[in-house]
């Protein structure tokens, strides 16, 4: 199936509160549209995730973000690198629900540098919950086998491709003090 035929695919699973797995800079994620408050619980559900950590947002572009951060003037959100991601806590808009934010004041996001990941956001016109597909406390997946075997009757829909070149998670840094709040998993 070619990949144009699979975003497609997949971003239609989404609009219709399907839940996806796909590749990312690093790790394979699981992801859905954040406004799909039943969705965002389905991958809490298979994540065995507490929703008090809060959640990932991955976006093609910083306009896809536009309500659901606050980044304050003269402040740039960096575009993540395919082989070195990060991830930034940025303060979330007012309205961002307790599911995506968790217990926390800022909202996780990254402008995603990953192929697959951004065709999806731009096809969805949507940023996506991104979160690795692992159960907590687990290694995520970073290649299709172990993600089928884990995840296969779980999610909706797989969207092929490779995860990397990175060889883990994204590095997690606060926009405003730019200190690292999780190392990137190597």
């Amino acid at each position: 199936m070619a990949l144009s035929i699979s975003i497609q695919r997949a971003s239609r699973i989404l609009r219709d509160g399907g839940v996806v797995a796909y590749p990312t800079e690093g790790v394979f994620g699981l992801g859905c549209l954040p406004h799909d408050a039943t969705a965002v619980r389905r991958i809490l559900t298979i994540k065995q995730r507490d929703p008090a950590k809060g959640l990932v947002l991955i976006a093609a572009d910083l306009g896809q973000l536009d309500e659901w951060i606050e980044v304050p003037p003269g402040t740039d959100l960096p575009t993540s690198r395919n082989d070195r991601p990060v991830t930034w806590v940025v303060p979330a808009a007012a309205d961002v629900s307790y599911l995506v934010r968790g217990n926390h004041q800022g909202l996780a996001v990254r402008l995603t540098a990953n192929p697959v990941a951004a065709a999806l956001c731009n096809a969805a016109d949507s940023p996506l919950v991104s979160t690795s597909a692992n159960i907590t406390g687990r290694p995520p997946a970073r290649n299709s086998y172990v993600l089928r075997r884990l995840f296969g009757d779980l999610v909706d829909y797989i969207v092929p491709g490779a995860c990397g070149p990175a060889s883990g998670q994204s590095e997690i840094r606060d926009l405003l003090s730019g200190k690292v709040l999780r190392p990137a998993n190597r």
